[in-house]
């Protein structure tokens, strides 16, 4: 099969961000900022006032007035600035940055950066003279020559989290009390992490219930079972439905012919692909 080489670009600021694992600053004028597309290894998070169009993964929201979005880089998003004035705050991290506490959880299972989570939240102006206040404080010390100043930046995205939270009802708020939940948990974040597909050179490997048990070293059935017990869905089920989410992010976000696109989620055959999609 004659396959397209092309991968998608990562812009000379996102290497320069690679340096350090941190950055935030300030949006002013049409948010230009909020526009780039990046699903490569930044963590983002931002406050904006104005109106706007968010397309995250296969939902859109139409957003007017101040919003605290939450941006994953397992998961596409783009961002249409709607009104002619956007001002607000970004700061975007990796999970290495956030995680150099070793009692910081993954941020895959916070219920503002997992796939199916809430990422948007409406801020009053009470909330939002605080987060102002916390964002100020990073890109402050983030130009400073405190040794200590990546863990208290660290401390600023937490309390921001932290705040975050308050506004959520408390069914968002999943804790894993048994095997079952447990193992279903690990294979979701394992699923999470075989995304997003980067080059059609480098196709999806794991692909069935039987690859993700044997990656997971557990029998097939007990998988199916927790992952069903916990979830009300199959392992093929969530497998399925996170490939086609992929497949729409591709198909919306790149030029990849179907070919590439059949080939990089695994299947050798355009065919299938259009078979399996179809379906």
């Amino acid at each position: 099969m004659n396959r397209n080489n092309t991968s998608r670009s990562v812009s000379e600021y996102n290497n320069n961000l690679k340096l350090k694992g941190f950055n935030a600053f300030q949006i002013e004028g049409d948010g230009q900022a909020t526009r780039i597309y990046s699903r490569k290894d930044f963590y983002k998070i931002c406050l904006t006032t104005g109106k706007s169009r968010i397309h995250y993964a296969d939902r859109s929201y139409e957003m007017d007035g101040t919003i605290l979005f939450f941006g994953n880089p397992h998961i596409p998003y783009s961002w249409e600035t709607i009104s002619s004035s956007y001002v607000g705050y970004t700061c975007l991290f990796s999970e290495e940055f956030f995680k150099q506490s070793e009692r910081s959880e993954s941020l895959q299972q916070s219920p503002f950066f997992k796939i199916g989570g809430t990422p948007i939240l409406h801020i009053d102006e009470t909330q939002r003279a605080f987060l102002n206040s916390l964002f100020i404080k990073m890109i402050e010390e983030q130009q400073t020559d405190y040794t200590y100043k990546d863990e208290l930046i660290h401390n600023y995205i937490n309390l921001i989290i932290h705040e975050s939270l308050k506004l959520q009802p408390s069914e968002h708020y999943d804790k894993h009390t048994n095997a079952s939940s447990r193992i279903t948990a690990v294979f979701l974040e394992l699923l999470e992490r075989q995304f997003p597909i980067e080059t059609a050179d480098h196709p999806l490997t794991l692909r069935s219930a039987q690859d993700y048990a044997r990656e997971l070293s557990v029998h097939v059935n007990y998988l199916n079972r927790a992952v069903k017990d916990t979830t009300g869905k199959s392992t093929t089920a969530h497998i399925s439905e996170r490939i086609i989410a992929e497949a729409k992010a591709l198909l919306h976000h790149t030029e990849w012919n179907i070919a590439d696109i059949a080939y990089a989620l695994g299947y050798e055959y355009p065919t299938y692909f259009n078979n399996f999609f179809k379906r």
